[in-house]
């Protein structure tokens, strides 16, 4: 991967990065800021879920926040874009659909197929 390509896939990474960063601090602010006081008990169960559904989201983007940062690493020492399992280059295609994955369509596929032949019905 040429510098060129490792540069865009940065700044690319950062701006995941900064979108979560910021949708977190306004959930946060909004949940601080509310008062809520729902004398129906269906209004409150129904923020309740709501505000459950953010917090689910938003643990997924902590993990996401997570996986940035390790390909933000990988740019860095020069390893992105790098399949971990097979050590082939993964496509630009395939990056740019996941910026943060490690292995390419190949590998992947290989992965979840193995994962399907094993898993417990």
């Amino acid at each position: 991967m040429d510098k060129k390509q490792q540069a865009h896939f940065k700044a690319k990474l950062e701006a995941m990065s900064q979108d979560i960063l910021n949708e977190a601090e306004k959930t946060l602010l909004e949940m601080t800021d509310q008062s809520d006081n729902y004398p129906d008990p269906a209004d409150r169960a129904t923020a309740e879920s709501n505000r459950n559904f953010e917090l689910r989201i938003r643990d997924r983007e902590r993990k996401l926040l997570a996986k940035i940062k390790e390909a933000l690493e990988r740019i860095d020492n020069g390893a992105y874009g790098i399949c971990e399992t097979c050590e082939e280059d993964i496509s630009e295609k395939r990056l740019e659909a996941r910026p943060v994955t490690t292995l390419c369509v190949k590998c992947k596929t290989a992965q979840e197929q193995h994962e399907k032949e094993h898993a417990q019905p």
